[in-house]
């Protein structure tokens, strides 16, 4: 099991975002996921009784979850994924690049459009149709190899907050370490020449990458796209919440939010199996923290 997935939240239009991504990436496939409760739902959840709670797909093996509910969310450009492309891997990475790009672009808004860059010969940013953010780059075949996919978070304003989140982030999760950073410098100007342009880490053994990006930016981490985190028991849903939640109001069935704004989800390895025993999602939907001996 992955130990940190990250959960996209879906307008009631889960299902169809998981037949879009499958049919965008040809390495994609749905892997499971679950369903509301016929009983036992809030007034404002009645209308998903027994629909799809949650779709789980891979994307080249990653692991991704939807979340099927309301409108009170969605995707932000905070948190993205990065799409590498590896010539040395791939037989024509530029044209499957172009080709999913064009998939994701459709309907969608470019945020920096596909062509090359000092960093890549070839790289685009889309917000897709549903709200959730790619960056699309042609690998250097000479560097080192990375996964396919890799969430990006994009720290906005003015406090340039990259480098206290990695180092927060690397020191609390298992299987951590510090990969390339890249620094703006002068490039940066006045307000960013302190921040991180670029870096990348793992955490639990996975790839992550991280970057300031100012005050010029209207948007910010939110509930729309969390990172789940699989624990093995209740000692650890204890380390983690404890470190993580540090926003009351924000604290509801097993989400909480840190003090960068990303929402995290802590819960057991073991959630679906816990949620198929009688009364399980009345029981979850009291709690704050998942306390697991309560099902």
């Amino acid at each position: 099991m992955q130990f940190i997935t990250p959960n996209i939240w879906c307008q009631g239009n889960a299902e169809e975002v998981a037949d879009f991504y499958v049919a965008t990436f040809p390495n994609a496939q749905r892997t499971g996921g679950s369903n509301y409760p016929t009983e036992g739902l809030l007034d404002f959840q009645q209308d998903f009784a027994g629909k799809a709670l949650t779709v789980d797909l891979a994307i080249d093996g990653y692991a991704l979850t939807l979340i099927n509910a309301g409108n009170e969310f969605r995707p932000t450009p905070a948190i993205s994924f990065i799409v590498n492309f590896d010539p040395s891997a791939m037989t024509d990475a530029a044209g499957a690049l172009d080709a999913i790009w064009a998939r994701l672009s459709d309907g969608g808004e470019v945020r920096m459009p596909l062509q090359e860059y000092p960093f890549s010969k070839r790289y685009g940013w889309v917000e897709d149709r549903y709200g959730v953010n790619w960056q699309l780059m042609l690998t250097n075949p000479e560097g080192e190899p990375r996964p396919f996919l890799i969430p990006s978070l994009l720290f906005t304003g003015a406090e340039l907050r990259a480098r206290e989140a990695i180092e927060r982030y690397t020191s609390l999760f298992r299987d951590s370490h510090l990969g390339n950073v890249l620094p703006y410098g002068e490039a940066g100007g006045a307000e960013l020449a302190e921040g991180i342009m670029f870096s990348e880490f793992t955490l639990g053994g996975q790839w992550f990458t991280a970057m300031d990006g100012g005050s010029d930016h209207e948007f910010t981490f939110g509930e729309g796209l969390s990172l789940s985190v699989a624990c093995a028991d209740q000692a650890e849903i204890d380390r983690y919440w404890d470190a993580l939640s540090h926003v009351p109001e924000a604290a509801v069935c097993g989400w909480c939010k840190d003090e960068f704004g990303v929402s995290w989800q802590i819960v057991p390895a073991n959630m679906e199996e816990l949620m198929a025993k009688p009364g399980a999602y009345e029981k979850m939907m009291q709690m704050s923290k998942i306390e697991i001996d309560a099902f």
